[in-house]
This record gives structure tokens, C-alpha cells and sequence, in this order.
């Protein structure tokens, strides 16, 4: 992973600015992990970490001749040639520099953003502000919980984050869910609809969508979701299980369906039949397929080609789904409810969206979880867990185990013994390792790790292994794990830690979120860059 930076064509500030108002197709990456790249970067730019880009770019950037443009400097150290040689053996033919990196971008008067998600927070924000989207501040939604009084709580998040901690009563229904099933949950017109989320976003977003779909009920966003309960001093539930019906009454379906197809031609969202799909694949053109379901539907049978993206967190996370900005994006469901209404606010935030016309079951051939395209690791010796666990108990300070998976997995287990290495800084994690005769690298499966023994290898004349299978297969073997922040080589830089997640944010770091929100217009106003539409 090492580069020259005069070996790529440099691209400077306002050219890359100059094609987003020009709706031109580019991918701007910001190769840092994924906390420098939340303290500061551009609007459209999209984090692809260098540790992890053969990973990652295959699948989110198809087109191998898009125009990309690459910075990032952490630490001193330019990231960006390398990335640009990864992406050159990768085969993308349209490789180039940010010329002067983010620094340079910020002389020229280039607006810079904080957070992750930034395009769809602050859309989520000119949304509220132009359709004075309701709200209810904490204290009011639980005296309402409080006195029995008739009202539904719907959490728009991952059921995963819901479980986390939530709102007393309410139940998990995922953004792109919420119009299709809150009727089930709240079939009487008169009951009072709640939505929240941790922030602001989803549950602004899913709060609209309801009312741009028709619903007859008195609907509202929990102000400031999780967190404003929290601040005012109110309990969160934890481990709830509660999820809306699977099933949907055929009456509830159709009035659904027209809602959303309502908003979905008010927004300017195109329709296609699956047989004329082809038709969108033209050079020049990135085109994204996303089946917007549930992974429970998606893995049961989806169109050949599409991948799952369900439709609230492909709202909420475009950035990261689809990074090419001004790319073609075309988006499937089995209801005609939630592709319609994800497509009607994908559009609204300025992209060329379609939606794929009804087909029948068996057109959906394909079933599973497609494996994300990557390329093949150089070859390297790899060892049994049972092996290396032999290895350590020797106690011969021979074997040294490095672990390259995500720092929140290595906290939560890792293997007794081994550190925590970012695969982009492992040069400077060596320095602090106590050297030894054999490595052993691991990650999650040690797909990761295997790319990392190659960046390895030019840097110490060791002996290098991967686990076979990785920490789980260590862990299915039954071998002994140890938990915490045990042996750290370098910092958790991986992951930003957002201020809405968890339980225990500092009263302080949550308020300064919520700030940060409210300025976001502000922000975009100067930007320029946003072309973002409410219908």
C-alpha cells in the first residue's frame, strides 16, 4: 500500500465543486477512518477508509471508469496514494487527487461538515422547515403514554438500534415500513401517531412520509427523539421486542399504495418495467440497484442483480449506499408502498431515481445474501485456531496476534493476547508491538487480514499467518476469548462515536448534537452544492 502522489493527476476544490453544480457524475473519497472523517469533510464526500477499500469499492462504486476523486491525510501522513494505487489495481481507469487535500478545499472557501449521513440530516432538516413537519417535545408524548390516552409510538429505526433503548410503548417499525404498516397498529383515524427516532431525522422523515401518504391520523415526530426524552430527564426502555403485524390487510395495502405512489409522481419519480431495465445501464452512467425490503424478505427471493438496502436506512445513509453523487439509482419492492415512498424522497434530495413496476413472484429468482464482490488476497500460510492456540499457551513471547476487525468487535472479544491494529497505520502499530519471530493475523472471517499480511510483509521479514476462518472460527472451536480494551497499538479512530447512540452520552454531547442539527441549513445555504427539493 505505498504510492507516489505525482504518479495521479491532481483535480483541484473547484473543479470537484463545479461538477456537483453541474449534476456530473463523481465519487469524492475520503480515504481517513471513520472519525477523522466525521470531524471534517465536504458535503458529498464519502468515507472509504484505505484499510478497508478492496473491501468496500467494487460494490459501491460498479463503474469502473467513474471519475473519483481522492484525499485524506491523518496523522501527517497522505493516505491518499495509496488509496489511489489501490483503486488503480482494482481497476478503476479514473483515478485523481484532490490537489491540496481537504486543507486545500477549506482555503478555497469549501464548506466543511460534521457527523456522519451529513446529505440526509440536513435534507431531513430544509424538510421540516419547509413542510412544518409536527412535533411533540418529550414531557407532552409521555403524559400522553402516561394517561392511557390513544396514542401509537413507532420507533423509524433498525431493530437493532430500537432494542438498544427506547421509547416506552413504542414499537419497532424501520422507516420505509412505517407507511405500509402503521394502519395495522393504529387502524382508528383518530389515534394519535407518534414517531421517533435517537435524533432528528428518521423521525421527522418518517413523521412526513406518513402525512404525504395520506394517513388520516393525527401524526407527530417525537422532538428530538431519544435524546430529548433523555435531556428531560425521562426513562428509556431496554431490550424491547415489540415489532409491527407482517401481515397487512388487503384494504390497508391499497390505500397505502396510492398514497405513495401519489408522492412518488409529485416528486418526479420515474417508473420502469423490470424488462426494460437494460435500458438504464448506459456508459458513462452508474446505476444502483436497491431492493428497499426487509433482509428477511430480500434473502427469501430478490431481482437478480439488486442488492438489499432497506428503504428508511438508504434515506439515511445515501452517502454511504450510494457515494457516486448524480448516479442513477432504481428501487424494487413486492407492495408498490416502499419503494415508491423511499424513490419519492430520494428524488426530493436530487437524484435520478426509478422505481420497478410490479413483478411476479418467480421474477424474483434469485434468494440468499449475494457475497459483496471483492478481489482475492495475495496468498498467504494460514493456521488452525486449535494451532495457534498451542502457540500461545508455549508462553515464548515467539507469537504476536494482530487483529484487524473493528475496534467495537475487538472490545467486545478478541483472541487473550492479541492487539488491536488498524490496517492503514499498522507501520506506526509495529512501533509499539513488542517484535516477534511469527505473526498471526486475524479479523472477523480474515478476509481483512489477509489483505493485511500483504502490507505486512513489507515490513518485517517474519513469519506471517492468517487464522483459518478467523475470530469465529476461533471462537466456534470453544477457545478462550478476552473482552475490553486490553492491548490498543493504535487509537479506536475506526468508528465515530455518534452522540445519539447508546445510554451513556454525556447530557452535554447530546445538546451539542441537537445544535449542530439546527445549523445545518445555515450550512447548506452556503455550500450550494445540494439540489435538494421538497415536494
Amino acid at each position: 500500500m505505498t504510492a507516489s502522489a505525482e504518479q495521479y493527476p491532481l483535480i483541484a476544490s473547484q473543479t470537484v465543486r463545479q461538477a456537483l453544480l453541474d449534476r456530473r457524475e463523481i465519487a469524492l473519497l475520503d480515504v481517513r477512518e471513520e472519525d477523522p472523517f466525521a470531524q471534517s469533510h465536504p458535503l458529498w464526500a464519502a468515507n472509504f477508509p484505505l484499510s478497508r477499500l478492496e473491501l468496500e469499492a467494487w460494490a459501491r462504486i460498479p463503474r469502473r471508469d467513474t471519475q473519483i476523486v481522492v484525499y485524506g491525510a491523518h496523522d501527517g501522513t497522505d493516505l491518499a496514494p495509496r488509496a489511489a494505487s489501490v483503486l488503480r489495481k482494482l481497476g478503476y481507469t479514473d483515478v485523481n487527487l484532490l490537489d491540496g487535500g481537504l486543507d486545500a478545499w477549506i482555503a478555497a472557501g469549501g464548506e466543511v461538515f460534521r457527523d456522519v449521513n451529513v446529505p440526509s440530516k440536513s435534507f431531513g432538516e430544509v424538510v421540516e422547515a419547509k413542510r412544518h413537519t409536527p412535533s411533540l417535545p418529550a414531557p407532552e408524548v409521555k403524559a400522553l403514554i402516561d394517561s392511557g390516552a390513544d396514542v401509537v409510538v413507532v420507533d423509524a429505526r433498525r431493530f437493532d438500534e430500537y432494542q438498544t433503548m427506547s421509547i416506552p410503548t413504542a414499537t419497532s417499525v424501520p422507516g420505509a415500513e412505517l407507511v405500509l404498516r402503521v394502519r395495522e397498529l393504529a387502524p382508528d383515524p383518530s389515534t394519535r401517531v407518534i414517531v421517533n427516532c435517537a435524533g432528528r431525522t428518521r423521525s421527522i422523515i418518517g413523521t412526513q412520509s406518513l402525512i404525504n401518504a395520506g394517513l388520516p391520523n393525527p401524526v407527530a415526530a417525537l422532538r428530538n427523539g431519544t435524546i430529548g426524552w433523555t435531556l428531560a430527564g425521562q426513562t428509556l426502555d431496554h431490550g424491547a421486542s415489540r415489532r409491527a403485524p407482517l401481515e397487512i390487510g388487503e384494504a390497508n395495502r391499497q390505500q397505502a399504495r396510492q398514497g405513495a405512489r401519489a408522492i412518488a409522481a409529485r416528486a418526479g419519480v420515474r417508473r420502469i418495467a423490470h424488462a426494460a431495465l437494460a435500458s438504464l445501464e448506459q456508459p458513462g452512467r452508474t446505476l444502483y440497484r436497491f431492493d428497499v425490503r426487509t433482509p428477511e424478505e430480500y434473502a427469501d427471493g430478490h431481482l437478480p442483480g439488486f442488492v438489499n438496502a432497506p428503504g428508511g436506512q438508504l434515506v439515511q445513509e445515501t452517502d454511504h449506499s450510494a457515494p457516486v453523487r448524480g448516479a442513477r439509482i432504481v428501487l424494487a419492492d413486492d407492495d408498490g408502498v416502499r419503494a415508491d415512498m423511499s424513490a419519492s424522497w430520494l428524488a426530493q434530495m436530487g437524484w435520478d431515481v426509478w422505481v420497478v413496476e410490479p413483478v411476479d413472484a418467480a421474477q424474483r429468482s434469485e434468494s440468499g445474501v449475494p457475497r459483496v464482490p471483492a478481489p482475492d488476497a495475495a496468498p498467504v500460510a494460514a493456521v488452525s485456531p486449535a494451532t495457534l492456540s498451542a502457540w500461545l499457551d508455549a508462553q515464548d513471547g515467539q507469537t504476536v496476534v494482530l487483529d484487524f476487525t473493528a475496534s467495537a468487535n475487538y472490545v467486545k472479544r478478541h483472541i487473550p493476547g492479541a492487539w488491536f491494529v488498524i490496517r492503514a497505520q499498522l507501520a506506526r502499530a509495529l512501533e509499539g508491538i513488542p517484535a516477534a519471530r511469527r505473526y498471526v493475523l486475524t479479523c472477523g472471517t480474515s478476509q481483512l487480514a489477509r489483505f493485511a499480511a500483504e502490507d505486512l510483509r513489507a515490513l518485517t521479514q517474519a513469519e506471517i499467518h492468517v487464522v483459518e476462518g478467523g475470530t469465529l472460527a476461533w471462537l466456534a472451536a470453544g477457545l478462550p476469548v478476552e473482552s475490553g480494551e486490553t492491548r490498543l497499538a493504535v487509537p479506536r479512530t475506526d468508528r465515530y462515536r455518534r452522540p445519539y447512540e447508546g445510554t451513556d452520552n454525556a447530557a452535554a454531547a447530546m445538546q451539542a448534537y441537537l445544535d449542530w442539527e439546527y445549523g445545518l441549513i445555515a450550512q447548506l445555504d452556503r455550500d450550494g452544492t445540494h439540489f435538494f427539493n421538497v415536494a
